[in-house]
């Protein structure tokens, strides 16, 4: 695989772009290929055998832009499809739910961890399974989070009605004593400064940080990094442009959006 290929990152809709964020930030002379699946979004509706269909055929469809690694930037579809996909294809191929645990595991202190997500990554327990591969003895606690996704798309990042419905989801975990939360889901990020006034004595576990940086580490060791001496270029392709995307995509880049495609898969 060229080195100097692009990295390709899907996810179902547009939340998957705070993991491009993070890896542009800290890969700045990558190239990247961003493909939101935003005519089938979302995904955590969908059966385990849909779900994998739709990422198999996202894989493709990156691998015929000439990719060199993908990047399942979609909680639901690292739960569902991450090991097909891993055992079909010959490139390296990362989600965002092993490299959230990992950084659970490394910051927590009482080895007592919260989870929030949507209700499909909740009901599919993989951050549980996961966590307990590496920690057996830790003390879990996940709950659904419906409500944030619709915020941040609204771009209520702030406000009493966030800090409201926050209160309303966190204060739980208060009671458990946890000292670490994983954000699993990729808008939560984004709403980070409401969580931390729920919950500003726990270490917050961002997985689009925790991604990219298991996306450079897999690069290293591949040898596989490029040696652009400019800023790397990148591509954004969604399945369906719906109305309204490209004020979304404003909250999650900061403004700097590249050119938006449509992709035919």
């Amino acid at each position: 695989m060229n080195p100097q290929n692009p990295i390709g990152i899907f996810d179902s809709g547009i939340g998957g772009l705070t993991v491009y964020r993070a890896i542009r930030k800290i890969l700045p002379l990558e190239d990247l290929i961003y493909l939101g699946d935003t005519a089938r979004v979302p995904y955590g509706t969908k059966s385990e055998a849909t779900v994998q269909r739709y990422a198999r055929q996202n894989v493709e469809w990156l691998i015929q832009h000439d990719v060199k690694m993908v990047v399942v930037a979609c909680n639901t579809a690292s739960a569902f499809a991450l090991n097909a996909l891993q055992a079909e294809f010959s490139i390296p191929i990362v989600g965002v739910i092993k490299p959230g645990v990992k950084a659970a595991i490394q910051k927590t202190k009482r080895e007592r961890i919260g989870v929030i997500g949507t209700a499909g990554t909740v009901h599919s327990e993989a951050y549980t399974q996961e966590i307990k591969k590496m920690l057996p003895n830790a003390y879990i606690v996940s709950r659904a989070c419906p409500l944030f996704v619709p915020l941040v798309e609204e771009g209520r990042l702030s406000g009493r009605i966030t800090d409201d419905i926050a209160k309303e989801y966190l204060s739980p975990f208060r009671k458990e004593r946890i000292d670490t939360l994983i954000l699993g889901c990729t808008h939560y990020p984004l709403l980070k400064p409401a969580i931390r006034k729920m919950m500003s004595a726990v270490t917050l576990i961002d997985s689009a940080e925790a991604t990219a940086k298991e996306t450079l580490r897999l690069l290293k060791e591949k040898r596989m990094l490029g040696s652009m001496v400019q800023k790397g270029e990148s591509r954004i392709y969604v399945t369906d442009l719906p109305n309204g995307f490209k004020k979304v995509a404003q909250i999650f880049l900061k403004n700097s959006i590249p050119e938006v495609a449509i992709a035919e898969i």
